[in-house]
């Protein structure tokens, strides 16, 4: 029976956000082990749920499941909160006697101190369980994946889509070749990379330049090759890795090495249609105004949580404070948990006076003056209806509504991130009778939404994840990288 242990730490870290992501932010979102963990995603489009189905057809598989933890994207992590949990995953491994290991990585973790701690946690790891236990991961598409990786592995995969809506089948390919690693197959891994920082506007799956060398990369499947993968990079993540890369595994090292030379190359060639300019939030609102009949969606992809934005930057909801345009309007979010207190102080339909975000930091930009009525409380839990993640719970901690005039501002107590339709259903909103839905969002959120809204305008404000790079201070990008 082969002994078998698992473990997760996903996480995609801002090097530029001001506020460090600790153990705590953990702890409030996803930090289980064992049979609490496969409970939790049991049924759901998770890896963690992929590998809870995967070994249950696998009853000859005997599964330890170690440290599962997750955060929103954010400021580095804090190294007590990676020492934490990569001790907890270290020390069984090294004691215990494991013919395998899955691990669901990010392939974007920075910490306050390691600018490339996802391989630091494949050196760790391959150390504690010596040379001869298999070792496969699953990765998020906006890894910035390090070439020496595959030297620490026998096996991986990426996920394939974006917004990401096959995490279960990622997690699926990379058991699969751990399992065939165990039956005695041997995969050679290869990673190339080309010295260019993206943005991800235009990696979406359904079309576009990354669509185009994902097809390329499907089409090589099979034969020889085991598995053809593509990392698109995370623009903010200052790494010594940034950037895009192709993954390929494969039974000859030539084969897996072409390959992912063609592809990589491949994905530089189209470098100039990764570029992207987007109009000042007023320019946007007017285009959203003036958008076909529906529901039409302003985002600010600045503040995206899943891009390691504060939820917090003042931008976008002072334009549509000063614009008062006289449409239902809904902005989501705020993460604020002072505003939410007080919005419960005051009660459903009481008044609501406080200034709006640029809590946490007022470097983009200060708050935003702010009177109104409390219209919803809630606990600020649900769980995932759409694509994304389905099934999966979400708890934004306690939540409110507060309405001036036809403004509805949504406050939370917890940074998560608004992709999901069940959020809406939570508060109450009907979006068929709302205008403008302005959030703090970009690609994911067109998963479950796309389809309901009549346009999707994207705005340039300031925020974490701000577009231009090059006024970034990167410190350990590749050498010669070029913005795109």
């Amino acid at each position: 029976m082969p002994q078998i242990a698992a473990a997760r730490l996903w996480f995609e870290g801002n090097s530029f956000s001001p506020i460090p992501t600790g153990l705590s932010a953990f702890q409030g979102r996803e930090w289980v082990a064992g049979d609490e963990a496969l409970q939790r995603y049991r049924g759901t489009a998770t890896e963690i749920g992929a590998l809870d189905a995967f070994v249950a057809a696998r009853p000859h598989w005997d599964l330890t499941l170690l440290r599962c933890a997750s955060a929103q994207p954010g400021g580095p992590m804090t190294q007590e909160a990676f020492d934490t949990w990569l001790d907890e995953v270290e020390r069984p491994l090294a004691r215990g006697t494991f013919d395998g290991v899955y691990l669901s990585l990010h392939g974007a973790c920075v910490t306050e101190q390691d600018p490339e701690a996802d391989l630091t946690i494949l050196r760790r790891i391959r150390a504690a369980i010596g040379p001869h236990a298999r070792l496969t991961a699953s990765f998020d598409f906006h890894g910035n994946a390090s070439p020496r990786m595959v030297g620490l592995l026998d096996g991986a995969s990426v996920y394939r889509t974006y917004p990401h809506i096959d995490m279960d089948r990622a997690a699926n390919r990379a058991l699969t070749m751990l399992e065939r690693a165990l039956d005695g197959e041997t995969f050679h891994g290869a990673l190339v990379k080309r010295p260019m920082v993206l943005h991800s506007f235009h990696m979406r799956h359904e079309a576009g330049p990354m669509a185009e060398v994902w097809a390329e990369a499907a089409a090589a499947e099979g034969g020889a090759i085991q598995d053809a993968s593509l990392f698109g990079g995370f623009a903010w993540g200052d790494s010594p890795w940034a950037g895009p890369s192709a993954m390929v595994w494969a039974r000859e090292h030539g084969a897996a090495r072409a390959l992912a030379r063609d592809l990589a190359d491949a994905i530089a060639a189209r470098q100039a249609r990764f570029a992207v300019s987007l109009p000042s939030p007023e320019a946007a609102l007017r285009q959203a105004l003036a958008a076909p009949p529906g529901l039409v969606a302003l985002l600010d992809p600045a503040d995206n949580p899943l891009s390691g934005g504060v939820a917090d930057t003042p931008g976008l909801l002072r334009t549509l404070v000063e614009a008062e345009p006289a449409v239902e309007t809904v902005f989501c979010f705020l993460h604020d948990p002072g505003a939410v207190r007080a919005a419960q102080v005051a009660g459903r339909g009481g008044a609501f006076a406080r200034p709006l975000g640029g809590q946490t930091t007022a470097e983009f930009g200060p708050p935003v003056p702010f009177e109104g009525v409390v219209e919803t409380l809630t606990a600020g839990q649900f769980l995932n209806t759409g694509p994304m993640e389905h099934g999966a719970p979400v708890d934004f901690g306690p939540t409110a509504v507060v309405r001036r005039g036809h403004l509805r501002v949504v406050l939370t107590t917890r940074k998560e991130a608004v992709v999901d339709p069940a959020f809406f259903a939570l508060h109450g909103i009907a979006l068929e009778g709302v205008r403008l839905l302005a959030n703090k969002a970009k690609n994911h959120f067109r998963a479950a939404f796309a389809g309901r809204c009549s346009a999707i305008i994207e705005c340039d404000a300031p925020g974490p994840a701000a577009l231009d790079l090059a006024r970034l201070p990167f410190r350990h990008v590749p050498e010669g990288w070029r913005q795109a």
